[in-house]
């Protein structure tokens, strides 16, 4: 069991626990949110922010406020550089120095820093894919995101799973296709909104009030633009964002591997819909690098024995080709997706 995973459990009670693992999704969008979160746990509205405040506090949230859909909202690619040990912080900080990367990880791999680009439009992002790629010397391999079969990071961490998901028996999977060029049909206000809700909402009682006069609009306006960038796709869910690494699910493998593209969607949806998978998706084979994958999964796990056992099984059962195991061994840079382009694309 992963070393992390006690402590914080100590500093939480029932109330919390019904927080955590209850509203990752499904915050909901009315002016006043916590009195109805306060009647669903049994506590007032305020004693309900204030342990959301307090959960933020000792880093078991991350943030509170939206998920962002980058791929959906603008152009977004994965990344990776292969970097030499001794120049790896420098590459390091000139990678996390663009506001458009988002995520940035080192792992034990030939190809060891990998990292997301999102932008408002492709251009602006494969400029910054060059950028990188000049200034630190190092090629860059860049993968966008071409069919979705299953990404949610929300699950139940309030609990002695070894692995994401463990006790539950499967996940609904619908295969959506990406385009590289698509960028969604926003209004101005849904513009000035995302930019206002990319990095979180206030932490008040009236959260979508507060954003509202942030953005010049009123309440009602806010509320209905949030429904329908949630129902766009554009907002994958809207709560409070789980630290899995401060819950213990801190042993989280990306597992590559090189599908036969005939046989991609099928593999594609029925590893989508285990619950042990993360994430599941389909990028580009970059065989001009030498990377001849195709489909990624990921596991997240208390215990790296657990995580092997659970790629053993897709291997032996669901996949049975060719693959690589790429740990995640730091993080580098974990935000939201930042999108300050939007307003002027």
């Amino acid at each position: 069991m992963s070393l992390q995973s006690g402590d914080w459990r100590e500093q939480i009670d029932d109330v919390d626990a019904a927080l955590v693992d209850g509203y990752q999704s499904g915050f909901p969008v009315v002016e006043r949110p916590f009195e109805r979160v306060g009647a669903d746990l049994g506590v007032s509205a305020d004693e309900a922010r204030k342990r959301v405040q307090r959960l933020l506090d000792t880093g078991i949230f991350r943030r509170f406020g939206p998920v962002l859909n980058p791929p959906v909202i603008g152009s977004s690619a994965l990344a990776a550089i292969s970097v030499p040990d001794d120049a790896f912080d420098e590459a390091a900080t000139v990678v996390n120095s663009y506001d458009q990367v988002n995520h940035n990880y080192a792992r034990d791999h030939e190809w060891n820093m990998w990292f997301v680009v999102t932008a408002g439009e492709r251009q602006k992002r494969d400029r910054i894919l060059a950028e990188i790629e000049a200034r630190t010397g190092c090629s860059v391999l860049v993968l966008p995101m071409l069919t979705d079969y299953y990404i949610d990071l929300e699950f139940p961490v309030v609990n002695e799973d070894r692995w994401a998901r463990e006790s539950l028996q499967s996940t609904d999977v619908t295969a959506t296709r990406i385009s590289e060029s698509a960028v969604a049909d926003l209004t101005p206000l849904a513009r000035r909104l995302l930019l206002a809700i990319q990095d979180g909402m206030p932490l008040s009682a009236t959260p979508y009030r507060d954003v509202a006069q942030a953005v010049d609009a009123s309440v009602e306006d806010v509320l209905s633009t949030i429904e329908h960038l949630r129902a766009d796709g554009c907002l994958k869910r809207i709560g409070c964002v789980v630290n899995h690494v401060r819950t213990g699910f801190d042993s989280n493998c990306m597992v590559v591997w090189d599908v036969p593209d005939d046989d991609l969607d099928h593999r594609g949806r029925t590893v989508g819909e285990l619950p042990a998978v993360t994430l599941c998706y389909h990028r580009p084979r970059r065989p001009e690098q030498s990377w001849p994958y195709n489909l990624f999964t990921m596991i997240h796990g208390r215990e790296t024995t657990a995580v092997e056992a659970k790629i053993d099984e897709l291997a032996t059962d669901y996949l049975p080709y060719d693959h690589d195991r790429l740990y995640s061994t730091a993080t580098l840079k974990q935000t939201g997706a930042q999108y300050g382009d939007l307003v002027g694309a």
